[in-house]
């Protein structure tokens, strides 16, 4: 049997627009991971796998969390990340994809609508995809424009839960939501929140712990820390109340059939929140490069995001693909990101400043970018 030609007709047609991806090795200046506080590979954490691997921390788990995978490394880190973040229950989950897919699939109910920002995560669509609630979008970062989707629901007979949810730090425009007014949004409407956290912690927040500090002891809010960006590790923590956990062990199906992390990662993961807590220095750090690249890109004509992402928008796909494969040509490793990861005619370099390069390698590919973006 040979295999439909769909599948190298699809292909085919990813290229001619210049859509189609493929795997690149990590070479050259970092200007594309999340690491943003350079921890990824940083002495730090490979001192702290090493001393869990030698008090006898399994590099597997062997099976769920509901079967034998559950093990007190596990717990160790949800017990820490809940009284580090004030929040009642934390949930571990093997990445910020599952953990977002795991929120909106289970718990919004049949009856339930959920209110989400147009540029939140696809990880959250996924999750609303396999969700039997219904889903309705909002102009990015709009309160009036989710309150007037809540009010019209209301008003044509909706009578369950609405679930607003939006991310603080956006991945592709750098900006942040009015976090404060959504949360007085959802008290006023007597919605749940669901806030993303994955850009944000360890880098913004008092002590890193996000835009949402403060909301976390509020039975209506879920927050989601991803700690495979500024922790450098690998998982997704779910903090919520202790029913909303006790749910989601209970009715979470991917939860229930996953195989649990690996405990080594949950021991390296709770070092790393330590870390990220008494971590003023790095992030004063990174605010200086941040600063420092606003004004070295003020030669490309874009306006500064003021956050560690730095959008560039060319518009054009294929224009866009090759200023980027010529950055990576000169050392500079900046991808480039095209729809439908962001939309339409956006097509563009996303930038990302990390502790893992200096004002110099800024100011190189500064240069770099403003020779290619006028001669690409």
């Amino acid at each position: 049997m040979s295999v439909p030609n769909f599948y190298i007709d699809d292909l085919d047609a990813l290229d001619r627009v210049g859509r189609r991806r493929t795997l690149t090795p990590s070479i050259g200046l970092d200007f594309s991971s999340n690491d943003y506080l350079g921890l990824a590979n940083s002495g730090l954490l490979r001192q702290a796998a090493r001393a869990a691997l030698d008090r006898g921390v399994g590099l597997g788990s062997g099976g769920s969390r509901l079967l034998r995978g559950n093990t007190s490394e596990h717990e160790k880190l949800e017990h820490f990340a809940a009284d580090l973040f004030g929040s009642e229950a934390v949930l571990f989950v093997g990445s910020g994809f599952a953990a977002n897919s795991l929120i909106f699939s289970t718990l919004p109910q049949p009856d339930d609508l959920i209110v989400h920002d147009a540029l939140i995560h696809a990880s959250a669509h996924e999750g609303m995809r396999l969700s039997r609630a219904s889903n309705e979008c909002f102009a990015h970062n709009d309160v009036g424009a989710a309150e007037a989707v809540i009010r019209k629901w209301r008003a044509g007979g909706g009578k369950g839960t609405t679930w607003l949810a939006f991310e603080t730090l956006y991945s592709m425009d750098g900006d942040v939501a009015p976090v404060a007014d959504f949360a007085a949004l959802a008290e006023r409407t007597g919605a749940m929140l669901v806030i993303d956290e994955a850009h944000a912690v360890g880098v913004l927040g008092k002590g890193g712990r996000g835009l949402a500090a403060g909301l976390h002891e509020q039975e209506n809010v879920i927050v989601l820390a991803t700690c495979g960006k500024a922790l450098g590790c690998e998982g997704g923590l779910i903090l919520c109340s202790t029913l909303m956990r006790e749910f989601l062990i209970n009715r979470g199906r991917a939860f229930i059939f996953s195989t649990a992390p690996s405990s080594l990662i949950a021991a390296v993961v709770r070092e790393s929140l330590a870390i990220m807590a008494l971590g003023e220095e790095r992030r004063d750090r990174l605010r200086a490069l941040v600063r420092h690249a606003g004004n070295a890109f003020g030669v490309l004509g874009v306006i500064p995001s003021g956050s560690q992402i730095q959008p560039i928008v060319i518009g054009d796909d294929v224009r866009t693909m090759r200023v980027a494969a010529g950055l990576q040509a000169r050392g500079f490793d900046v991808r480039g990101i095209r729809p439908p990861t962001v939309p339409p005619g956006t097509a563009r370099l996303r930038v990302s400043i990390t502790l893992n390069v200096d004002e110099q390698a800024i100011d190189g590919l500064a240069a770099a970018a403003k020779d290619l973006l006028a001669t690409v």
